[in-house]
């Protein structure tokens, strides 16, 4: 079985934070962490230097690459960075379509 994981620390949430399954609303400096397995993506949480992480609402999420695992990593960085109570965007790991226009 195939799994990867990403790591990006100093991560400012924006107003509004990020929603956790455990805790509510983090704020501030966070840590997001996003692993792939078995063909899904957990994303977790942890202000930045301590040592509980939280589940983000919306993980696990279905994700069927380790690219597009990748890319759900950013976005969740970036949906961080924007706040407004956050949780894990499905649009990264979305199925390609392969219909023609």
């Amino acid at each position: 079985m195939s799994w990867a994981s990403w790591t990006t620390t100093g991560v400012y949430s924006g107003r509004g934070g990020v929603i956790t399954d455990e805790v509510g609303v983090l704020t501030g400096d966070l840590t997001v962490h996003t692993t792939w397995a078995g063909g899904e993506a957990r994303v977790a949480v942890q202000y930045s230097g301590a040592s509980d992480w939280f589940t983000m609402s919306g993980s696990p999420t279905p994700c069927q690459s380790e690219d597009d695992s990748r890319t759900l990593h950013q976005a969740v960085v970036q949906a961080v960075q924007e706040g407004g109570g956050a949780t894990v965007p499905s649009v990264a790991c979305e199925p390609h379509s392969t219909s023609q226009y």
